[in-house]
């Protein structure tokens, strides 16, 4: 599979919203089942750089790199959600490529960092692939389906 990445576009709006329903994207970032439509392209500003995985004219999945302002100028975070049917399949990996390639040859950040759920063993392990390195451990992190669930802080540094 081969999706087509690109910068995220007004229209997006309501793919990303049904992508936020999918239950692995909740499971494995800070959506809710209660959340209700919010236009997130209009939400993200100049720091806020958000690409979109497509596949036929359909978007598969979201990654932002969110660049910190003052004294952290030089980091961002980031994170990525791919549609539960497309998981596993390289949207993530082709996602993480742009969020890198904006990183280094773009913005010229020294640090991006992220949070994962420490039972994502898939996303911690591209993570890895790709440079990150685990930091430290937020121990019970997230309240998640009834149970409390800890987060690895994961860094990459050039």
């Amino acid at each position: 599979m081969n999706p087509v990445i690109r910068a995220i576009a007004a229209e997006d709006a309501a793919a990303i919203y049904e992508l936020r329903k999918q239950p692995l994207v909740r499971r494995f970032t800070p959506a809710m089942p209660s959340d209700r439509f919010v236009d997130y392209t209009a939400k993200w500003g100049a720091n806020d750089h958000v690409l979109v995985a497509e596949i036929d004219g359909r978007v598969i999945g979201y990654a932002g790199l969110h660049v910190r302002e003052g004294k952290r100028r030089h980091s961002a975070w980031l994170g990525i959600a791919v549609h539960d049917e497309f998981a596993g399949r390289g949207a993530g990996q082709a996602l993480m490529r742009g969020l890198l390639e904006l990183a280094d040859k773009w913005l010229g950040l020294l640090r991006v960092d992220l949070e994962a759920n420490a039972d994502n063993e898939r996303a911690i392990a591209m993570y890895r692939q790709y440079g990150f390195v685990d930091e430290g451990i937020m121990k019970k992190a997230y309240f998640i389906d009834g149970a409390y669930v800890d987060a690895l802080l994961m860094a990459r540094l050039r």
